[in-house]
């Protein structure tokens, strides 16, 4: 209850209303902490684009209260399976049935990232977010960081949490000016409705694999009425200054003629499909530099290729928060958040850099049941020096 939360005195400003971000603020607002969110786009908007939450991300959102609103708008998928490309054999299978749920510890789920973002944004305070506040500039002080953004405005602020994406400008703060890396792959997605499937029976979550792309098609909701589906592909480049470009049914299927007919049904029903060039970056472990802090894809952006990247913002977000609340010096708690999240972030790029997990038998334990609210948390074997700004 608002009543029994501490209030703090350190300001917090999140950079970034994306998944992370707002995870981050209704964590860090529940603790008693002033903090503002500043988003650069003037309105929110349903993305056309699925995510799906493994047990390890809706063990993350728990404490707040959201897990009915999620089973309410998502899709507890019965299984997840891996086909080959061509035949369709079952390459790898696991089923989600009550078993595996109690053993993970929290339910598979599947949901429309702009659903997810509703609900996320349902636990922030709504006074507290700004839309239209496109960061230019942060200028560090002794004891505070001044933010200037391209509308005119200056927040004054105690902490900066950069949550802005892989095209972060705190990240250019903290690490200078580096363009992320176009992998050479672009991502083709589609949402519809399933009664384009005409009858299809088509499972709740499948990945096909064939040598040089693969594809993946899950149902949105547990009515089972929106279908997702999002295939890569190889590309020589990206030639646009747009995130995205329109692409079509008809291009969408070329690239997988000759799939197996099952997959081949599901493409075929697709409609308003978009194309989104896929980057990356490479390993970095420097996450924090002086008062501001990277989460998400502004510190470790990963391949779409293990439904991993959202996944791994939310628990930045709750590592990060728990530091904050547990240490008054920022530079302890961010020293400390770094040395929770990057053994574990290491390893969830390094298997999205080879797109292998799950396409044969793996276990999944050491993903799937991790809890970031019972990591531990202990400071790096190595000391960092401490910023001025921090001593007392």
């Amino acid at each position: 209850m608002l009543c029994e939360i501490m209030e703090r005195d350190i300001r917090i400003a999140v950079i970034g209303a994306g998944l992370g971000g707002l995870t981050a603020a209704a964590l860090l607002q529940r603790e008693g902490f002033p903090l503002t969110v500043f988003e650069q786009a003037p309105t929110f908007s349903r993305i056309g684009a699925g995510i799906i939450l493994s047990a390890n991300v809706t063990k993350s959102l728990r404490p707040l209260g959201l897990e009915p609103l999620l089973l309410g708008a998502g899709i507890k998928a019965d299984s997840f399976v891996s086909r080959a490309w061509d035949s369709g054999e079952v390459l790898f299978e696991i089923v989600f049935d009550a078993a595996a749920e109690a053993h993970f510890g929290a339910s598979y789920l599947n949901i429309h990232r702009g659903d997810l973002h509703a609900i996320l944004q349902s636990a922030v305070d709504p006074a507290s977010i700004r839309l239209g506040y496109s960061l230019r500039q942060i200028e560090e002080r002794h004891h505070s960081v001044r933010l200037s953004f391209e509308n005119g405005e200056r927040v004054d602020t105690d902490i900066v949490v950069g949550a802005d994406g892989i095209r972060s400008r705190v990240r250019e703060h903290v690490l200078g000016n580096e363009p992320p890396r176009f992998v050479g792959r672009v991502a083709q997605r589609a949402i519809f409705p399933a009664t384009r499937l005409r009858g299809y029976q088509m499972r709740d979550c499948t990945k096909w694999w064939a040598p040089d792309r693969h594809i993946l098609t899950y149902f949105l909701t547990g009515r089972r009425d929106e279908v997702y589906v999002i295939g890569t592909v190889p590309a020589s480049g990206w030639y646009s200054e747009s995130t995205w470009l329109p692409s079509s049914r008809d291009e969408l299927v070329a690239s997988f003629e000759g799939f197996h007919q099952d997959l081949r049904r599901v493409v075929e029903a697709a409609i308003d499909v978009t194309l989104w060039p896929i980057y990356d970056r490479d390993r970095n472990d420097v996450w924090s530099a002086d008062r501001a802090v990277l989460m998400g894809d502004a510190c470790h952006p990963v391949r779409p290729y293990m439904a991993a990247g959202g996944a791994m913002a939310i628990e930045d977000a709750v590592i990060l928060s728990r530091c904050l609340t547990q240490f008054d010096n920022p530079w302890q708690a961010f020293v400390t958040y770094e040395a929770a999240r990057i053994p574990r972030v290491a390893e969830v790029q390094r298997i999205s850099f080879q797109n292998s997990w799950m396409h044969g038998p793996t276990d999944p334990d050491w993903f799937f049941c991790y809890d970031p609210w019972a990591a531990p948390l202990s400071e790096p074997t190595v000391p960092r020096p401490q910023p001025a700004s921090h001593s007392s």
